[in-house]
C-alpha cells in the first residue's frame, strides 16, 4: 500500500504512477585532436511528477477521508502563492505489512494542471510537478579594522543556522492530521526514525499508516 503526503495532507486517492527525474549537469567538451570528454558536475535538483484524482462525489471505497476537490486545490494554490516549500512523503508498505523504503523530500510545487473530462465522470484530475528544494542561508561577514601592529585584517565569518530543541516528554497524544513520520520528525529531527515509535507501540498500532486522534504513544 502506498500513501502520498503533501506535508501532513494525505492525498485522497493514491496516484497510479510516480515519475522521479534525477537530472544530471554533466557537460561534454570537445578537445582538439582528442575527441570528446565528459566533464562531471554535481547533479541538479530532482523533479517529481504524477497525476492525482480528486473525487467529486466520494464514491470510491478505497479513497481516504472525503473532501471536495476545491479543498485540495486551495492547498495547492496556497503552496504556489505563498512560495512555501513542504515535505513530500511516499510511504510504502507491502501487502504483508512489511515496511518498504520511503520517499521523503523537501520540495516546491512547480506547476499543476487541472483536467475535467466528461467522459471520465465528474472527478477532477490534477497533473502535479514538484522540484527538490534545498535550504540555503546567507553569510554574515564582519571585518575588524586592524590594530596598528597588525599586518592583516581579521575576518570573522558566521553562518546562520537553524536551532531546534527536542521535547523531553516520553509520551504523545495523537492529534487530527498526525502521522508517524511527522511525530518522529518532531521528537528526533528525522521522520525516517518513525519505525522506533512504531516498534515501541505495536500493541496499539496495527498499521503504521493508520493512527487515530486520542491514541497515547510511547516515545522511546
Amino acid at each position: 500500500m502506498y500513501s502520498f503526503y503533501f506535508g501532513s495532507l494525505l492525498l485522497p486517492v493514491t496516484p497510479q504512477k510516480l515519475t522521479t527525474k534525477i537530472k544530471g549537469n554533466n557537460k561534454t567538451l570537445t578537445l582538439v585532436n582528442e575527441g570528446d570528454i565528459n566533464f562531471l558536475r554535481s547533479p541538479g535538483l530532482t523533479e517529481i511528477s504524477f497525476d492525482v484524482v480528486l473525487p467529486m462525489l466520494g464514491q470510491y471505497s478505497f479513497a481516504g477521508t472525503f473532501r471536495r476537490p476545491d479543498y485540495y486545490l486551495g492547498i495547492f494554490e496556497n503552496y504556489m502563492t505563498s512560495k512555501t516549500p513542504f515535505r513530500f512523503i511516499v510511504s510504502r508498505v507491502s501487502p504483508s505489512g512489511r515496511l518498504l523504503f520511503d520517499t521523503n523530500m523537501k520540495v516546491s510545487l512547480e506547476s499543476y494542471n487541472i483536467t475535467e473530462d466528461a467522459t471520465k465522470g465528474p472527478d477532477v484530475t490534477v497533473s502535479v510537478t514538484l522540484k527538490q528544494y534545498i535550504d540555503y542561508a546567507t553569510k554574515t561577514v564582519t571585518v575588524t579594522k586592524p590594530a596598528a601592529a597588525a599586518n592583516k585584517p581579521t575576518i570573522k565569518e558566521e553562518k546562520k543556522r537553524e536551532t531546534s530543541s527536542k521535547p523531553k516528554t516520553k509520551s504523545y497524544t495523537v492529534k487530527k492530521g498526525d502521522c508517524l513520520w511527522n511525530i518522529a520528525k518532531k521528537y528526533y529531527g528525522n521522520g525516517a526514525q518513525y519505525t522506533k515509535i512504531y516498534n515501541a507501540n505495536k500493541g496499539k498500532i496495527k498499521n503504521p499508516n493508520l493512527i487515530y486522534p486520542g491514541q497515547v504513544l510511547t516515545i522511546p
